[in-house]
């Protein structure tokens, strides 16, 4: 029996809206978006893009599913990747330790330039679907269901998916406005995994070993705790970091701003540390600017 043909505590529910909402605001059946090229479902290889995956394959419409390398994914993210069928796989134009070296900073849980390079540049021009969900984090509890995102970034606008009038501004906004689906905005942790064990995903097995997020290795969300344990598993991974993180001083010296960090290891000890790390990059422990 589909887990869309019976009832357990309204989950069903969830399960039934997020389908509607994929095959509402369809691209390909739009009267005025015609035109316009099938779903672009970005595909991290985590267990929420893994729910949206199948919710996808569910609803019956187009849709291409996409997943940006960004060189620091774990090995066994990125051959769970390329096992999933009809995945495209993009690679950046410049990998992490490249980017390092260009950004003469390292990036931080509030300075994340990485994601914005690395994994959020795909999909220009074309309407995307992604696994974000609220309760993920404080950040994400004002995200919407569906985003439009105009030419210019300030003039984001946010719509609940089941809002009447949300249908009729994605059918007369500008083609050139970047859109985002989240049709799984409102789900828990539990609804993504009761979807995949009932429809027999395996999800990643970094999950099956404890972990509890299967991004980039080193990931500055984890946490120092995170960061520490990832090094430990993928030792070659903290010897590019390092490396990186010394042309990172190198060329942040030639460019005039004055380091106390002498090293590659300084600012790889300082980074992965429980030591605050301010927004602003001149005001990091390691430049004296």
């Amino acid at each position: 029996m589909s887990l869309i043909e019976y009832t357990l505590d309204g989950k069903v529910d969830k399960v039934k809206i997020a389908i509607e909402r994929i095959r509402t605001f369809d691209p390909c059946q739009s009267e005025v978006m015609q035109d316009l090229a099938p779903y672009y479902v970005g595909y991290s290889g985590g267990k929420d893009s893994d729910a949206l995956r199948i919710l996808f394959a569910l609803s019956g419409v187009k849709y291409d599913l996409f997943h940006s390398h960004t060189t620091v994914d774990a090995p066994e993210t990125v051959y769970y990747v390329r096992s999933i069928p009809n995945v495209r796989i993009s690679y950046p134009e410049m990998s992490m330790w490249e980017l390092l070296s260009k950004k003469t900073m390292p990036m931080t849980r509030t300075v994340r330039y990485c994601c914005n390079i690395l994994k959020e540049g795909g999909g220009n021009g074309r309407f995307v679907a992604l696994g974000v969900r609220r309760c993920e984090s404080v950040k994400r509890s004002s995200r919407t269901g569906l985003e439009i995102v105009t030419r210019r970034a300030k003039d984001k606008v946010l719509f609940d998916v089941d809002d009447n009038s949300a249908r009729k501004m994605i059918e007369s906004c500008v083609k050139k406005g970047k859109r985002t689906l989240n049709p799984i905005i409102d789900w828990t942790e539990d609804d993504v995994w009761e979807l995949l064990n009932h429809y027999g995903c395996k999800s990643n097995p970094l999950y099956q070993e404890g972990f509890n997020r299967v991004g980039c290795v080193g990931c500055p969300m984890t946490g120092s705790k995170g960061m520490k344990r990832d090094f430990e598993r993928w030792p070659k991974y903290k010897e590019n970091y390092i490396k990186s993180f010394g042309r990172m001083v190198k060329n942040a010296n030639a460019s005039g701003k004055r380091m106390s960090w002498k090293s590659g290891e300084e600012v790889f000890d300082w980074w992965i540390s429980d030591k605050p790390k301010t927004q602003d990059g001149l005001e990091y422990e390691g430049i004296l600017a």
